[in-house]
This record gives C-alpha cells, sequence and structure tokens, in this order.
C-alpha cells in the first residue's frame, strides 16, 4: 500500500482497491452464471437468475457502494479539518478490515458475521466523523 502521508488516507486508497475486488467478484459471478451473451447484451429482458452465492455477491457489492461514499466524504473532511487524528486512524481501519471481512462472509452466508462486520464497518465511519467534533 502506498504511503499516503496519513493511515486515513492510505485506508481510503486500500478501500478504493477493496472496492474493485467487491466490483470484479459481483461481475465474474454474474456473467459466469449468466453467460456472455447475457453480458454482452442490451439486458432488455429480466435477468435470468442466479444462484444463492452469486446473489449474495452482489448484494455484497451493492453495500459497499452504499457505505463507501460516506467513508470516502468522512475521511476527505477529516483530513482538511484535524488530520492525523488516532481516533479518525482507527475508524478507518476498522472500516476497511471489516469490509474486507464482509465480502467473504456474505458469500458464505454467515448472517451473525456478516452483520457484525458491516456494523464494525459504521462504527469506523462514525469514528472518523466524531474525530472532527470540536474538542475531540
Amino acid at each position: 500500500m502506498p504511503d499516503m502521508g496519513s493511515t486515513e488516507l492510505s485506508m481510503l486508497w486500500a478501500s478504493i482497491a477493496l472496492g474493485f475486488v467487491y466490483l470484479l467478484a459481483a461481475a465474474v459471478t454474474s456473467v459466469g452464471q449468466r453467460g456472455m451473451k447475457w453480458a454482452l447484451g442490451p439486458r432488455d429482458e429480466a435477468a435470468p437468475s442466479i444462484n444463492a452465492t452469486g446473489a449474495r455477491i452482489d448484494r455484497a457489492w451493492k453495500n459497499f457502494i452504499e457505505t463507501f461514499p460516506l467513508f470516502a466524504a468522512a475521511i476527505l473532511v477529516e483530513a482538511q479539518i484535524t488530520p492525523d487524528s488516532d481516533l479518525a486512524a482507527l475508524g478507518a481501519q476498522l472500516y476497511f478490515w471489516s469490509r474486507v471481512a464482509f465480502l467473504p462472509c456474505y458469500a458464505l452466508g454467515l448472517p451473525v458475521v456478516r452483520t457484525l462486520a458491516w456494523t464494525v464497518s459504521i462504527a469506523g465511519i462514525a469514528l472518523v466523523l466524531v474525530s472532527c467534533l470540536p474538542g475531540v
């Protein structure tokens, strides 16, 4: 991982790279199960169904793109307001590592662990935001 000057920005970079992993997992699974004809076509018809694992990977990708903008915005705000905050660094690491755990937990259908990973990622974003408050 490149040295971005702060843990928070390094975790942002790593999370962008992780987003590509989520995207590729969803795309490869989708095309692998639905076929290249579907992938190359106009997709005017309803998509052919995919198995449970493929559907979970697709939902994990959608979940990532729901949380990542909040994380990225929080990191960029923090970098301007309180750069190098220990609390923000912790929050950024919690977000990243819980998102690393989230994809396989969701793909394997581990509901409690998956929910715990999601909760930790949200707590990580919250810590980054809290670090921006005056006096923290």
